[in-house]
Parts: C-alpha cells; structure tokens; sequence
C-alpha cells in the first residue's frame, strides 16, 4: 500500500534504533547497559501507586473530558502559582497523553503548509518531524558548545522570515543539559516579541537542576511574553512517571481550546486513572522529586568526572535534566576506523555493551548523549567500558 507523503518524510528515531538494538542484545543473554534511556530509573512515587488504584476501585475507569478532568486542571492552575508565579484559567489549561501529545497538537492548531519554527539545536529528536507532520518548515540556528550550546539573539533574529510562525526553547535542555538564564530568555523573548512569533517554552524539566541556577518560565518575563506564549510541561521526568503519559500545555485559551478540540477526535482523552495519579503527583508531597534529583545530581558528578579524566573526550557540565552531552569527535577522528560518530556508538554498544545516542539525532553529529538516569552501579561499569573502548582505538 502506498504511504502519504508526510509519513515518507520521517526520519527514524536514533534513539528507538539504538534503544532496538540494545534490547535484541539483551535478549541474547548479553550484559547490556543502556545510556540511552530519556527516562527516570527510579519507579512511581508510592502514593501516587495508590492513588491511581484508589481511582479505579472508585470507578475512575470511564472516559473524562477531552482537555483533562477539572480536578487535574485546577492543580495544574495551583501548579503555575506555586512554582512559577503565572496566573492561569482553568481554561488555558490542557491535559494531553504525555508532552509530546501536547507538542504535536500545538504545532497541529498553528502550523500550516510552508510555516516555518525556529529551533534551537542540539534538539530533541520530535521537535523537527512534529513539524514537518504540520505540514511546517523547521528553520535550525546552532548553539555552539563554545557558548554552551545556547543560541543568541542575533541567531535568531537572522533566521527569521515573512513565514516564521514561531520559535521554540527548550529549556532546561534535554540533550544538553543546559539552562537558558532570565537574562537570556528576555533577550530571546523581545526579539520574539518585535517579530509577532508565538513563543514555544518546553519546560519538562523544570525540576531537575543541580546548581545555583534557578529554573524560570520565559511566560514570566511580563505580560506581553504571557500573551505569546505556550508552555508544554509534563509529570513524566518529574515524578518517574514517563509511562503514564500525562502532560500539559498552558496559555492563550483560543489555541488551547483548538488543541482541546484536536484531542476530542485523536484519543478522545488522557488515559483516567493516570489523570488521577497526576492529580496526586502535584498535590502531593514533594519529597520523592528530592529525593530523585540528589541521586541524578551524585550520579551528573560522577559522570562528568569521569568522562574529563579520558583523554579526548569532552564534556560540559549539564546545569538540568539527567544527560550529559559528550563530544566524541576526536576520539573518532584518532581512531583512523570509523566515519562518523554513529559508526562509533554503533561499535561501543556491540564490542563494550554500552548503549548511547548519537548526536547527529539531536542535529549535532560530533556528540553522544548519555544519560545517567541508571544505577550508580551500572555508571561504574558502563563509564570503565568506555575508557577502555575509547583506549582500545586511541
């Protein structure tokens, strides 16, 4: 049968390929590592446990609204007042199947054929075929690891045109780690703000940074960036929760009512009783995110640590998220064997079993991205693997 045309343009997931592989590898018997994995090791909060199984014995099982139950959005509401100081309406609010629902139904409702979205890169792998799925161009301006991989003003003022529709930060970044401060949203902002773009603040990560840099919301900056702008967030990396597929995106009601409406014809809604285990996330005790995050900020150090002791390797170190982003250029040009980078990952995970993403997913090909949401343990064993995989061909 013969596929549509907006199908045939995707390009495959690195990460699903390498994820595929690894997992063939296990099943082999194989003592695999996966450095891969863009999610939390650590399972779901107990309470929440118990509050999606309170929910089913209560009959929670039946379909809700299409935007999300009121009792999710509320919290949601008294979300943004507590950690980010932004007033929302329970109708600006929706609740979609994870963050990446709420980013395919945000480009869905404003991109049509030939708009083109200004991206950061490195970006997440979704980021560009989401656009292309609406039918958009994406329009990439490079962070430079030399300045931290953020982007500039100047960047992106140069890149926009008559038919940019937007631009999108993500940020803290997921895979580089790295957070953009007040400072240099506002500078990004205003640009956004002469120019008339919506400004897309993917902020999943919001709760997972380790040093004296403080997460802020570009929708904060003042009312006209509240007015422009579309925040995505999720529960998933912030409590352990990347299997219940429960994200959100907040702002202007008419886009959001749109994204409502998108919803009510795709899955109908989110899935109820992880809309009730959410509801319990964000009313809950915070605790378990502390918890979470002290491990993942041993386990940052640890890595960054041992990575800057190989030689050829280098490494920033990542202010958020659970990634560290790896160039590995040199070590791939010494070695006088592989091509790319891709060849390299693809040798690391079938003579070391080690499993990493290569960066030319996240439009940065000189790179890996390792994550170090795994055991302590396994860090030991898969970074000792990499020293020697990376001595074996020096």
């Amino acid at each position: 049968m013969k596929l549509s045309k907006r199908v045939q343009q995707l390009a495959p997931s690195t990460t699903l390929a390498i994820t595929a592989k690894a997992k063939e590898l296990k099943k082999q018997g194989r003592d695999v590592i996966g450095l891969g994995a863009g999610e939390p090791d650590f399972n779901t909060p107990e309470p929440i446990l118990r509050a999606a199984e309170e929910a089913m014995r209560a009959g929670h099982t039946k379909y809700t609204p299409s935007g999300g139950i009121p009792e999710l959005k509320q919290a949601i509401v008294e979300k943004f007042r507590r950690d980010n100081g932004l007033t929302y309406r329970p109708e600006q609010i929706v609740v979609t199947s994870g963050a990446k629902h709420a980013l395919y139904n945000l480009f869905q409702v404003l991109i049509d054929p030939g708009d083109e979205v200004i991206i950061p890169a490195p970006y997440w792998v979704s980021y560009v075929e989401q656009v292309k799925l609406a039918g958009g161009t994406p329009v990439i301006i490079r962070g430079e690891e030399e300045r931290s991989f953020k982007v500039t003003p100047e960047q992106l003022r140069g890149a926009i045109t008559g038919r940019t529709r937007a631009f999108l930060i993500n940020s803290p970044s997921n895979p580089t780690g790295m957070v953009y401060s007040r400072e240099e949203l506002e500078a990004l902002g205003r640009v956004c703000l002469e120019h008339g773009l919506v400004i897309i603040s993917d902020e999943i990560y919001e709760h997972l940074i380790y040093g004296d840099q403080a997460h802020v919301s570009i929708a904060r900056l003042g009312p006209q960036f509240y007015e422009q702008t579309i925040v995505i967030n999720g529960v998933s990396k912030t409590y352990s929760m990347t299997g219940w597929r429960i994200g959100y995106a907040a702002g202007n009601a008419e886009v959001i009512r749109a994204m409502t409406s998108l919803s009510s014809h795709s899955t109908s809604n989110p899935t109820s009783v992880a809309q009730y285990a959410a509801l319990a996330a964000l009313n809950g005790s915070q605790e378990p995110v502390r918890e979470m995050k002290k491990a993942f900020k041993e386990r940052r150090d640890y890595v960054v640590k041992r990575i800057r002791n190989i030689e050829g390797l280098r490494c920033l170190e990542p202010q958020g998220a659970f990634y560290a982003f790896v160039n590995v250029r040199d070590v791939v040009e010494a070695s006088g064997r592989f091509r790319d980078v891709d060849e390299w990952a693809k040798a690391l995970l079938e003579e070391e079993l080690v499993a990493v993403v290569p960066g030319s997913g996240f439009g940065s090909p000189d790179h890996i991205r390792i994550s170090y949401a795994t055991s302590m343990n396994q860090l030991e064993k898969a970074m000792d693997r990499i020293e020697r995989f990376v001595k074996k061909y020096r």
